[in-house]
């Protein structure tokens, strides 16, 4: 079962006190867009594709956290060895599926414009971050909840990221003790907390977004 496969990192958090927009080293790990890939042999960048198609599919169609390597492999139509040389687990292909859209993300938090970018109040960043995130959940919910979910959301590059995206805001802001307080304003956008939400309770993405807008300027208010 899915569940039980660990996720590899898609890089690691930067150091704790560094600001995204300033700290290169941090943004060349987590945030490498145009960084040059190594030569895939033709057949293999075909498997990979129809791997990912295969994929997007089943986790579109079906509960992700039930899709299976076995069904992955029959829908691109590629034999299990294969599959496992190229992937470990469901997760990492959810995380190869979802990284395009959080690198997007990152690049206008780093060099948008405000507030999602530099230059705006800590509270209004931290409001657009909760509001692009929304965006992003809503639109991809299918592949976080296949690839961040449980203890695999924190050993992910993209949840090292955000954490050093928020926890320089609350720096920034003066808030005391930001390391206990981070991960409080992370834990509402878990996937299976918008699942919940959003499925469950049937809130639609602008209810759920006021709310975290409202909880930012509480949070971080001059």
């Amino acid at each position: 079962m899915p569940g039980s496969d660990q996720a590899p990192a898609r890089g690691a958090a930067g150091p704790p006190g560094a600001d995204p927009a300033a700290d290169g080293a941090a943004r060349r790990d987590l945030l490498a867009p145009g960084e040059a890939r190594p030569r895939e042999r033709a057949d293999a960048a075909r498997n990979r594709q129809k791997v990912l198609d295969a994929a997007a599919r089943l986790f579109a169609d079906n509960d992700p956290t039930t899709v299976t390597m076995g069904d992955i492999a029959t829908g691109a139509g590629i034999g299990r060895a294969t599959l496992y040389r190229r992937f470990p687990d469901t997760a990492s292909i959810a995380l190869a599926l979802l990284d395009e859209h959080e690198r997007r993300l990152q690049e206008q938090m780093i060099s948008g414009p405000p507030p999602l970018g530099p230059g705006a109040a800590p509270a209004d960043r931290l409001a657009a971050y909760y509001a692009a995130m929304v965006d992003l959940l809503d639109q991809h919910l299918h592949l976080a909840l296949g690839a961040e979910t449980g203890p695999t959301r924190f050993t992910t590059g993209a949840y090292g990221f955000w954490r050093l995206h928020v926890r320089s805001l609350l720096c920034a802001a003066n808030v005391p003790d930001p390391d206990a307080a981070v991960d409080s304003l992370l834990a509402p956008l878990a996937p299976e907390v918008y699942r919940y939400q959003r499925h469950e309770l049937g809130f639609p993405p602008q209810r759920i977004t006021d709310s975290l807008t409202w909880q930012a300027h509480r949070f971080l208010r001059p």
